[in-house]
């Protein structure tokens, strides 16, 4: 025995010196490498078994069942089996004799090793395992180990990892589905003993005042009075030995629920505890007598109890996230709901001593999480289910989703809220379009509600009836694109705009003249204005009325967005309908926007200019938004009054007009600049009168943009202003014939418009070849960015137009193209400005190259290829970093467009394209772990074949008529060869996005151009293909597209599962290294001929799982022997 003692005192300086602080890495991996040295050795579990008897340190105990672990999970195979009973007698007894002592994490890792034992063993040669674990939980001093163990089996043995054979994963599930109805048969009795022993003795309070107020509502949802009794009776005091074993119990039982179908084995008398249970965590009295009691233990039994509320919710919602209702649950499934909906009621109950929102704020933040949850579930999963018992009062239930919505004491919480009601809108919503004939009575029975949802939604987003909570949202940080502030809004005003939709009348009667107060407000500002000596000012001076104001317009930006949302709802078949509401809203918006554009808001001086000045320039650019939302409706109004009186329009659109032209100048705040400037652009675009280039304010910017005196504007704005004025002149009038679009007039002007556009920009050809200074070439820089920025954007807003406009576009365009074509190659060591040069060269060949022509696209393309060198593709990629790659991403993408068209025009150019492919690209990117470039490369290969099939397979009809089966003719053979062998490295490489990518691909050429049943493919690649796919499971590095790998394998497969089953397979499993031939035997028997998709699939999964299984069983190392 001395040297067991020797080496346990060994193994304990080596621990403490291992963990010390003082301890060198170096030396730590030293002492590590020891460890596992001695954990291999084939009798080290016995000198584990003498120091987990003996020792108190925690990490030998720790390192001790790690050498446990690692036995039973990855060496037991080998065990004798004289030692594996040993070791299965010893362990338990072990804990037995401990449990109580032991530190729980030591203990619970005792459990799980003991439970790796049964998984391997039970029940051949560990018939007792589970009757052991069900024993201890019937002993009242071993229950807490026994629902420990429990737990630790659902968890190992219902849902394990990896390292089982499928056959006993499939047997251990079938086990425990047989122990189920005797676990939750014990479970249940736990729970109620433990609750019915408490009860007992708890004090009944005296019946309180407000008690009666609820019993109507609870006898309706809960059928019969005495259950509603049964759920009214005081919450017992449980002690802690109680309460830690109920604990167990409901985590036992939220694991089970999470694995085992919905069935009668869950029984009423199970939900009815659980509901008990749950009662914990809405019961503020708990708080209330820690808080009185005053210490911290009873502050912490108070917490515990709490707890136990969260783990029934948690066991309540593992049962409600179960789609698949099996019948006789259903009813069940009812009796749960109206249990829940009676807790939803407790929390929400107002009386004297208590607001809605102070009870809330008393419970447990997780408790309120998980009843979210919970009701997020109920609507999400099971309401169409519900719905339609008629004992079932979903109004009344919607009534208290309001009231808990409302009074949630957090943001986060409001917004969990705002998702369910946006859930029952949607269900709402699909409902009554799919059952129009009592649309009418669905709407009635739920009117009340949603009306009373809109108004308080619309309320909670106005500072005039939520300041203090409005105030705390941060609207400085961005996460996700948007701040704190402006989620609030947006997810407030989608539920606004659901209810719009159901209920457009009551929603904007309800709006609008909400809006209308705030508008009162802002047109009223005027009698406030005088005039100083540095300009405008704002006479607002006292605190109070700051405050008021600044309230007043945060609330009016916010109501200029729900007017904005809604816009929809106006046009289209409801157009006549609502025509008068959305005029009177259309009115009002283009007033405003004058308004704020003629006294000039945004350049006023205020009393406190950090918050006011913001607020008025915010104001002036929601107005001019709201207006643009409206376009469509606008464009609608033309098309209805174009013939008979137009007058409304046209001054609707001049006056809008007239507050756009002012805000378009470098000296207004960008917001503010760039709003005008949509709102001109979806004039131009969107409603395009024929008039509108004839308005003075029109010609005004005009003018303003082709003076080269004047200021620019800032690119963003610059870039709007442009596409606006090319398309007035380029877009088609709605409602005039061809003959009427006077073509060659807005041509001219089109192309005076560009020639000013570009002037600086043609200048630049003539020095584009002579060497420039540093100062001279960061000018030149700027001056393509700024004229390639706007033509693009031009180019891009005609590509979906008729042929004329881009026809005329091309024309005006035609010679700054040339320039840029002849500027290329200058620039081709100055990767930014390639990169623009090719986004606008990608831009024209998406949208104008049958207007530029065969010749000249031809010239193009042909410089391209010349200036791509192997060089210059090698500097772009390796030495330029991002930029560079997205140089040669850009090109890649122009070949792309110019292989997918069709007829024989650019057929030319295939061969130089795959070898530029082949021979350049590739080479280099090939062996780059880096995704650059290469998701671009396949495509184009993938464009090139889908889009240019013939230049491989020459078929004929007659052939294929003749023999039957059409073996096609094959040319280019090296080259498909070469871009098949491409496809399959990509297979062996870690980027998933790729992977997944070119997987599709492969199947979209199979799919449309049988590409697996090509003789090529079916000779020499097919089983190669199949093999790396295969390898790919078994190494488990693309896991997440483990199904569309099966898939895909299945396809190939099937092109000849003769091949696959006799000839493919066998190869396959001799090639396979780590499994023995008996082993290889198995794999194969077990691998059935199924020839339908779902089978083969399984048994694909099947073969992946146990070869990983009997290759972990095989790894298990030879024995070595080291001394501690």
């Amino acid at each position: 025995m001395a040297s067991e003692e020797a080496s346990l005192r060994a193994l304990e300086s080596l621990m403490t010196e291992f963990f010390h602080n003082c301890t060198t890495n170096e030396r730590k991996r030293e002492i590590e490498e020891l460890l596992n040295n001695f954990a291999q050795q084939i009798g080290a579990w016995r000198f584990c078994l003498y120091f987990l008897s003996s020792t108190r340190n925690d990490y030998v105990m720790m390192y001790s069942l790690t050498v446990f672990e690692n036995l039973i999970n990855k060496m037991w195979l080998g065990v004798p089996s004289q030692d594996k009973m040993e070791i299965r007698s010893c362990l338990p007894k072990l804990l037995l004799a401990h449990h109580k002592t032991l530190p729980y994490f030591i203990r619970n890792k005792l459990c799980k090793v003991i439970v790796d034992i049964g998984r391997q063993d039970w029940p051949m040669f560990y018939h007792d395992f589970f009757t052991n674990i069900l024993q201890l939980i019937q002993s009242p001093v071993t229950t807490p180990l026994g629902l420990i163990m429990l737990k630790t089996t659902s968890e190992e043995l219902a849902c394990p990892r990896e390292d089982l054979s499928v056959a006993r994963k499939e047997e251990l599930r079938k086990l425990l589905l047989e122990q189920v109805q005797t676990v939750l048969g014990l479970l249940t009795g736990i729970l109620e003993s433990i609750w019915d022993k408490h009860s007992a003795t708890a004090a009944t309070p005296p019946p309180s005042p407000t008690s009666g107020e609820s019993g109507d509502l609870l006898s309706s949802l809960l059928q019969s009075p005495s259950a509603a009794k049964l759920l009214n009776q005081p919450i017992p005091i449980l002690d802690t030995d109680s309460e830690y074993i109920c604990s167990l119990a409901l985590e036992c039982l939220a694991h089970l629920f999470s694995w085992i179908p919905l069935s009668t084995s869950i029984t009423p008398s199970l939900l009815t505890t659980i509901f008990h249970f749950a009662r914990f965590g809405c019961d503020t009295r708990t708080r209330k007598m820690s808080s009185v009691n005053g210490s911290s233990q009873s502050a912490l039994l108070g917490q515990e109890r709490g707890r136990l509320g969260v783990l029934a919710m948690a066991c309540i919602n593992e049962l409600m996230s179960k789609n698949c209702v099996p019948m006789e649950f259903e009813e069940y499934l009812l009796r749960m709901f109206q249990q829940t909906f009676y807790l939803l009621q407790k929390i929400t109950r107002e009386n004297n001593a208590h607001t809605v929102k102070s009870r809330l704020e008393e419970l447990d933040e997780s408790y309120i999480e998980k009843f979210t949850d919970f009701l997020r579930l109920f609507v999400s999963v099971h309401l169409r289910r519900i719905e339609s018992y008629s004992q079932f009062p979903v109004v009344e239930f919607l009534a208290l989703l309001f009231k808990y919505t409302f009074h949630q004491p957090t943001h986060e919480g409001y917004f969990s809220c705002l998702d369910i009601w946006t859930l029952f809108l949607d269900y709402l919503t699909s409902k009554i379009k799919s059952r129009l004939a009592d649309k009418e009575a669905v709407l009635n029975r739920y009117e009340d509600a949603l009306v009373l949802l809109l108004t308080e939604v619309l309320n909670r987003i106005q500072f005039r009836y939520n300041q203090a909570q409005l105030e705390e949202l941060d609207d400085e940080t961005l996460d996700d694109d948007q701040t704190e502030w402006q989620r609030y809004l947006r997810q407030s005003l989608e539920v606004v705009a659901k209810v719009m939709e159901l209920l457009p009348t009551h929603a904007f009667s309800t709006l609008f003249p909400v809006l209308q107060d705030n508008l009162e407000v802002y047109l009223g500002l005027q009698q406030f204005v005088v005039t100083s000596g540095t300009g405008h000012r704002l006479n607002i001076t006292a605190e109070n009325d700051c405050r008021r104001l600044h309230c007043s317009l945060r609330d009016l930006s916010s109501l200029l967005q729900a007017v904005g949302r809604l816009a929809e709802y106006f046009t289209g078949d409801v157009f006549a309908a609502r025509f008068n509401d959305a005029l009177t809203v259309v009115e009002r918006l283009v007033k405003v926007t004058l308004y704020g554009s003629q006294i000039k808001l945004y350049n006023i001086e205020t009393a406190v200019p950090s918050v006011l000045k913001p607020d008025l320039i915010d104001v002036h650019a929601q107005s001019l938004a709201a207006l643009q939302a409206y376009a469509h409706w606008l464009a609608q109004f033309y098309s209805e009054v174009h013939r008979q009186n137009p007058e409304q329009f046209i001054s609707l659109v001049s006056t809008a007009l007239e507050a756009i032209t002012p805000l378009i100048s470098s000296k207004v705040q960008e917001k503010l600049l760039l709003s005008a400037c949509h709102l001109l652009v979806s004039l131009a675009t969107t409603v395009r009168p024929v008039f509108l280039i004839s308005i003075p304010a029109v010609q005004k910017v005009f003018n303003r943009i082709t003076d080269t005196s004047a200021q620019r504007l800032p690119d963003k704005a610059q870039v709007l202003v442009c596409r606006a004025l090319s398309n007035v002149l380029l877009l088609p009038w709605p409602n005039l014939p061809e003959s009427e679009q006077q073509w060659a007039v807005r041509s001219t002007n089109h192309a005076s418009l560009v020639s000013a556009l570009t002037r600086d920009y043609r200048q630049l050809k003539a020095t584009a070849s002579l060497p420039q200074r540093k100062v001279q070439l960061e000018d030149t820089k700027v001056i393509i960015h700024q004229t390639l920025s706007v033509l693009e954007d031009i180019v891009e807003s005609v590509s979906g137009e008729s042929t004329k406009s881009r026809q005329i576009c091309y024309q005006s365009l035609q010679e700054s193209v040339q320039v840029s074509l002849a500027l290329f190659p200058a620039f081709i060591h100055q990767s930014d400005v390639t990169d623009e040069m090719l986004s606008f060269f990608l831009t024209l060949f998406q949208g104008l190259r049958v207007q530029m022509g065969v010749p000249f696209t031809e010239q193009i393309i042909q410089t391209f290829l010349n200036m791509f060198t192997r060089e210059q593709l090698a500097e772009s990629i390796l030495h330029e970093g991002s930029t560079g790659c997205r140089v040669v991403e850009k090109f890649l993408k122009i070949l792309q467009v110019v292989v997918q068209e069709p007829g024989q025009v650019f057929k030319p150019f295939l061969p130089s394209v795959i070898s530029l492919c082949m021979e350049q690209v590739y080479p280099i990117i090939a062996e780059r772990s880096s995704p650059d470039v290469k998701a671009e490369l396949f495509e184009l290969l993938f464009r090139v074949l889908h889009h240019n099939w013939r230049y491989f397979f020459k078929s004929s009809v007659l052939a294929s008529v003749q023999r039957g089966v059409a073996e096609e003719q094959m040319e280019n053979e090296a080259q498909f060869s070469a871009i098949m062998q491409a496809f399959g490295q990509s297979f062996l490489q870690p980027d998933i996005h790729l992977f997944k990518q070119n997987l599709f691909y492969l199947e979209t050429l199979n799919t449309k151009q049988k590409l697996y049943h090509k003789k090529i493919f079916r000779t020499t690649m097919l089983f190669q293909f199949v093999n790396v796919l295969l390898q790919v499971l078994v190494h488990k590095s693309h896991d997440l597209l483990q199904e569309e790998i099966g898939i895909a394998t299945y396809n190939m497969a099937s092109v000849d599962f003769d091949g696959f089953y006799s000839a493919f397979l066998p190869e396959f499993l001799a090639s396979c290294d780590g499994v023995d031939s008996n082993q290889k035997n198995v794999l194969g028997r077990n691998f059935k001929m199924d020839r339908d998709l779902p089978s083969f699939t399984q048994n694909v999964h099947r073969l992946v799982n146990d070869l990983r299984y009997y290759r972990l069983c095989n790894d298990s190392l030879p024995p070595g022997t080291v001394k501690l």
